[in-house]
């Protein structure tokens, strides 16, 4: 793909955009319940209420086998259908382990969560033909796009 670095999506505009015509979100590093306050629980959660479908896809947590009330996924090759965004809840350098899971996937959008940032990543899933959008919150995008 010549245009590649298209696919990164940096503007408001197009992120907004790109989250608006998305309903189906699988969200890889998930947290159970039992760790409500952090943000991997909180965003899924606030998302879910918002009426997006969230798949859970946790890292961790083995024994846990449903989060939001879904299903719980291991890989998200697993997951059945497609995918609008992968919303991703992972440090920077565990990010690559993911990436042949989520060319295979082939969501819409690889979304890393604020503070989250893999250029390396992100330019392999552009190159792939997906989207990406780098350390930017969903819920804090979803509210913006609430306003306008």
């Amino acid at each position: 793909m010549d245009d590649w670095d298209n696919n990164i999506l940096e503007t408001t505009e197009d992120i907004l955009a790109a989250l608006s015509h998305s309903r189906r979100i699988a969200v890889l590093g998930i947290k159970p319940a039992t760790h409500r306050h952090k943000p991997a629980h909180s965003v899924p959660e606030f998302l879910q209420q918002q009426g997006y479908e969230i798949i859970p896809v946790p890292v961790y947590y083995p024994e846990v086998d449903q989060i939001l009330g879904q299903k719980v996924y291991r890989r998200l090759t697993d997951v059945p259908g497609g995918v609008d965004i992968v919303d991703v809840f992972r440090k920077p350098a565990d990010i690559p382990q993911h990436i042949p899971d989520l060319i295979a996937k082939r969501p819409t959008v690889v979304w890393f969560q604020k503070g989250i940032r893999n250029d390396m990543a992100a330019r392999e899933l552009a190159r792939a033909g997906i989207k990406v959008v780098q350390d930017r919150c969903t819920a804090v995008e979803h509210r913006r796009l609430k306003r306008r």
